[in-house]
């Protein structure tokens, strides 16, 4: 006769068991997405102490010497995978609260809370003026407004959905040769989906569509189709994350080395091997090509896999600035912007108008001295927000 100790045993161990696996879960995401951060945060550094060399997109290679092209590369992880985790993210929150209609109702309002976000306080943020003469939709307004259309999407099931959004992401390119003009009928909407331009406004000031909207839905979509995985074990989660990637890579491998389709731009054979790599991986990001989101989400989905596995105090402190994402995005970016603003005062102009530092090298020193103060204060505002019961706290 088996004892209430030894049924209770198994149990106890389960239930122990789960909350930690959660717990390792939830950190590699907040991990792997203050990764990214710190990428961008370089990034962000090198558009106000760089601004003498500013980079296109694509990059011009004849102009953009390599440690600023791989630089510039690694922060084009930033945007897709963070956009794939807040799909996943959605996931998780829908599994906890109550499934798809909760999740949808969640993504809606914080989707329009970041459209807000990004025409107020971030953009503020670039231009320190309440009235720019041209106001900029970038990567908060993308992610806001792709919240709004997962909403809608999160309702289909699950095969529609990774159907939806496998087909924009890999057959969205197709569109490229549709382009309307100017002050044509049907211009504001398609620079708005698909096409980068300006649009007028009768209002004294014109927007820039930084970020169009279309892949940027496919790339959200998938990333809450793969939430599942975070309901199993770790070995098979990170085995499925594996194989993601490499599949991912070797979609782009096909596509790139066909050079036919998938990126507007083609390599071509450059004077040395470093430059014909540069060629190859000089993709367009705005908006993304099915090479770019194949390239970039194959080395999310390997990262996800290997944060699971690093070690403890280093998954955690990086954990940090992925657990209060919206807050970090804020204080760099003002940081970064008194930072040049300070710098241009004390040293002077050296660049035109402006300050800038000597090399790329640099950049990262300076983003790694400013990293050290936002991750105090992004500790500070995740333990506010655990704390808070609050309910716009969680919009945060």
């Amino acid at each position: 006769m088996m004892s209430n100790a030894a049924v209770v045993a198994p149990l106890s161990s389960a239930a122990v068991a789960a909350p930690a696996a959660t717990s390792a879960r939830i950190r590699s995401i907040d991990a792997l997405r203050g990764f990214v951060m710190l990428l961008m945060m370089v990034d962000h550094a090198r558009e106000f102490f760089f601004i003498h060399a500013q980079v296109a997109d694509p990059m011009n290679l004849a102009t953009t010497p390599p440690d600023l092209f791989f630089t510039r590369l690694a922060a084009h992880l930033c945007a897709p995978v963070f956009l794939a985790l807040t799909g996943l993210a959605a996931f998780l929150y829908a599994a906890k609260a109550g499934g798809a209609k909760a999740a949808s109702s969640f993504l809606f309002k914080r989707g329009l809370f970041l459209v807000v976000l990004e025409l107020t306080l971030v953009s503020f943020g670039w231009n320190f003026t309440l009235t720019p003469p041209t106001v900029f939709l970038q990567v908060i307004w993308a992610i806001g407004l792709s919240m709004i259309a997962l909403a809608a999407l999160v309702h289909l099931p699950r095969p529609a959905l990774i159907a939806v959004g496998l087909i924009i992401i890999l057959g969205h390119n197709l569109l490229d040769p549709i382009a309307f003009e100017p002050g044509q009928p049907g211009h504001a909407i398609w620079a708005v989906l698909h096409d980068r331009g300006f649009i007028e406004t009768p209002w004294g000031f014109r927007i820039r569509t930084s970020y169009p909207l279309l892949p940027w839905i496919g790339i959200a979509a998938l990333g809450y189709a793969i939430g599942p995985w975070c309901r199993q074990d770790g070995q098979t989660r990170r085995r499925k994350l594996v194989l993601l990637g490499l599949a991912m890579l070797a979609l782009f491998a096909i596509l790139r080395a066909a050079n036919v389709y998938g990126d507007p731009t083609p390599w071509s054979v450059q004077g040395s091997a470093l430059e014909t790599a540069m060629s190859v991986l000089n993709l367009q990001k705005y908006p993304p090509s099915a090479d770019f989101a194949l390239l970039t989400l194959g080395v999310g989905a390997l990262l996800l896999a290997g944060l699971e596995k690093i070690p403890d105090r280093l998954a955690t402190t990086i954990a940090v600035f992925g657990g209060a994402p919206l807050f970090f995005y804020l204080i760099h970016l003002y940081g970064l912007h008194l930072l040049h603003l300070a710098a241009t005062a004390v040293f002077g102009a050296n660049q035109g108008e402006v300050f800038s530092l000597p090399n790329v090298a640099s950049l990262w020193l300076l983003s790694a001295v400013v990293a050290l103060p936002c991750w105090y204060a992004c500790r500070w505002f995740g333990a506010l927000k655990r704390r808070s019961n609050q309910p716009w706290m969680k919009y945060l």
